[in-house]
């Protein structure tokens, strides 16, 4: 094995020192050396500022002059390696002065033996080696914090950009132009959302590499996250004809201490490539758990009749920007990150990836991740079986009245329409929140009102919360139910606040609808305590939006002006500060955090000292420091693209 010569150089103007000394440093079988020796100050000044050796033994007296003076100006002039001064004589004095100026060590030419030279030598060395691992990661971690900036910078810059595309887009969808570009307008929005998702990919795998990807573990529902995941992509796989089938080997723990978001990424990631490389035939889920080390996991395979991958090829899915889709379809796009951030992440989940496949005969993932301590936790089948059963045995429940079934889903419109018919309820169906807006208004034209409205969260054209805020706003009194598969903490206030009165989780418990139906039916069919909004809402709120890219000002002051609430735009720090000192009279301020005179988070801070009563909230295109935003006490964060969703949520 070739080792590498340590380059040494040695200052001495005496010959015969010189020669014993290289007869020691020929002894050292740890080490070879490359010796240039140099007897005049002067020039050793001028090799050691060149600072290409790694060691310098310096003997003191050079002549009329001293080592003392090369030792400094050469580590003056950039000399990093390690340097030992050589003395004819022990002299404490000389020996801290030389040590003061720089020096490693210093050695008694006349007290000098094989074994201390060695040593010194040796300590040298490995201290030359330690600052240079230093220097490297001090160098690195430099790296890595201009690679942050980079990265934060690169996503706000694509963020906001993208709220005026996907913003724009969304309010032509709304207005009476989309009737003439209802096709092209789905495409650019389809398009914008897919360019969203790479992005969120590239940044997900540089938090990884960076590791600072952080897991938030809390008690998930799996039923529902199921319910969510399954409801979500049934719409991609009809949409190519696919059937979808998610199925338990065994009853499964209804609660899991998991990330609820990364895995629901991770299943939707897998479901979405078995769609995408799947023409005919079926994409099955099973979920099961299995003791692994003595420790209980769940498990979930997915499975698809597709084209397949090749043995050779298997390998590859797995590492970043690596596309099987390059060699064998150009039909499907993507940048090839997914598979390997869903590894990444079931490795942080303390679980694995595997695949199993051949060319023609479909893929089956496996993935596994440890649910927490699920011992004692209650079990049952997944229930996710959403064609009805029309032989279904009779509501333990009898109740009149008129109920509006609202969801994208025609299995779940059925299923929860055959469910209330049963109870003796009449049934009328809507497939988005715009639909049910019109189908109330004509009933309330005829004289005819909804006793009880069953309302989908997330749907196409018109979502449930906005089809709730509407509701309101025209008068409806009736009780409004939502119907979601989300689970996270805080969701029925946000509901309860924007005119919801009651919240079933997805996949629908039957005996809870029953109940519900029970309870809301028999009081009259009104409930005293809902929201009623007033007919214009939110006539007298006004936001100051301080943003210096004038499309993303515009976008964004036409969706909240869309929602009933008075915008008036700040172009930089100063302008804000200007606008405020003149009128405060505004029930909350939307911060950029990149403004062309400042932070947002500066401002944010001088609002909070002058104008306490100010709500403060963060439009940003990065995930700003929550340490920071819990500091300034900052009322919310919103991540570009906005969408008027995310500003629903403001009002």
């Amino acid at each position: 094995m070739y080792i590498k010569a340590t380059k040494l150089l040695l200052v001495e103007d005496d010959e015969d020192d010189y020669i014993l000394t290289s007869d020691y440093l020929e002894q050292l079988s740890s080490h070879t050396f490359e010796i240039e020796w140099v007897s005049d100050p002067k020039q050793a000044v001028k090799v050691l500022s060149k600072n290409k050796h790694d060691i310098c033994l310096l003997d003191y007296r050079l002549g009329a002059s001293d080592g003392l003076s090369v030792l400094k100006q050469a580590i003056k002039n950039g000399f990093s390696g390690p340097i030992i001064m050589l003395t004819g004589q022990s002299n404490e004095a000389l020996d801290s002065a030389a040590l003061d100026a720089g020096a490693v060590d210093y050695l008694v030419k006349s007290e000098m033996t094989t074994s201390r030279f060695a040593r010194a030598i040796r300590y040298a060395l490995a201290r030359r080696d330690v600052e240079d691992e230093r220097l490297e990661r001090l160098k690195a971690e430099a790296e890595n914090r201009s690679k942050d900036r980079f990265l934060a910078h690169l996503s706000h810059e694509l963020r906001t950009p993208l709220s005026s595309v996907l913003g724009y887009t969304e309010l032509l969808m709304q207005s009476d132009f989309s009737k003439q570009a209802e096709n092209e307008l789905g495409v650019i929005y389809r398009n914008g959302k897919h360019l969203l998702s790479l992005l969120n990919d590239v940044l997900d795998l540089s938090k990884i590499a960076a590791d600072k990807l952080e897991l938030n573990c809390s008690d998930v529902n799996l039923d529902s996250l199921m319910a969510d995941v399954f409801t979500l992509m049934r719409v991609s796989a009809l949409d190519k004809g696919l059937s979808l089938r998610f199925e338990s080997l065994q009853p499964l723990p209804l609660i899991v201490n998991i990330d609820a978001t990364r895995l629901r990424q991770i299943l939707i990631n897998i479901i979405n490539n078995a769609i995408k490389f799947t023409e005919q035939g079926e994409i099955t889920l099973c979920a099961w758990t299995e003791f692994v080390s003595d420790r209980e996991m769940l498990f979930f395979s997915i499975e698809d009749s597709g084209m397949g991958i090749a043995p050779e090829k298997q390998a590859l899915i797995f590492k970043p920007f690596e596309q099987i889709a390059d060699v064998e379809s150009r039909a499907v796009g993507g940048a090839g990150l997914g598979l390997a951030i869903c590894t990444e992440l079931l490795n942080r989940m303390q679980g694995s990836i595997a695949l199993d496949s051949a060319i023609g005969k479909g893929s089956k993932f496996i993935i596994s991740l440890y649910p927490g301590n699920i011992k004692n936790v209650e079990r049952s089948l997944l229930r996710l079986d959403l064609t009805p059963n029309m032989q279904q045995k009779n509501a333990p429940c009898k109740v009149n009245g008129r109920v509006l079934v609202v969801d994208d889903l025609r299995d779940l419109r059925v299923l929860v329409g055959h469910m209330i018919t049963s109870a003796g309820a009449k049934v009328d169906y809507a497939e988005h929140g715009k639909q049910a807006l019109e189908k109330v208004r004509n009933a309330q034209q005829q004289g005819i009102d909804y006793d009880a409205i069953f309302m989908d969260i997330h749907m196409p054209i018109m979502g449930g919360k906005e089809a709730t805020i509407e509701l309101r706003k025209i008068g409806f009194e009736g009780a409004i139910i939502a119907l979601t598969a989300a689970t996270m903490k805080g969701i029925h206030n946000e509901l309860s606040a924007l005119g919801f009165n009651n919240v079933i989780a997805k996949p629908v418990d039957s005996n809870l609808l029953y109940q519900c139906l029970q309870d809301t039916l028999s009081k009259n069919n009104k409930t005293a305590d809902v929201l009623i909004l007033p007919e214009v809402t939110h006539s007298n709120t006004r936001f100051l939006l301080v943003e210096d890219d004038a499309d993303a000002a515009q976008i964004t002051q036409l969706l909240l002006e869309s929602l009933g609430v008075e915008t008036q735009i700040a172009s930089s720090y100063e302008h804000c500060l200007a606008i405020l000192k003149a009128d405060a009279n505004y029930d909350k301020v939307l911060l950029d955090m990149n403004l062309p005179d400042g932070s947002g988070l500066d401002l944010a801070n001088h609002i909070k000292q002058h104008y306490p009563k100010l709500k403060r909230v963060i439009v940003s295109g990065m995930e700003p420091d929550p340490v920071k935003i819990k500091q300034l006490e900052i009322e919310q964060v919103l991540l570009k693209p906005i969408n008027l969703a995310l500003l629903e949520t403001l009002i």
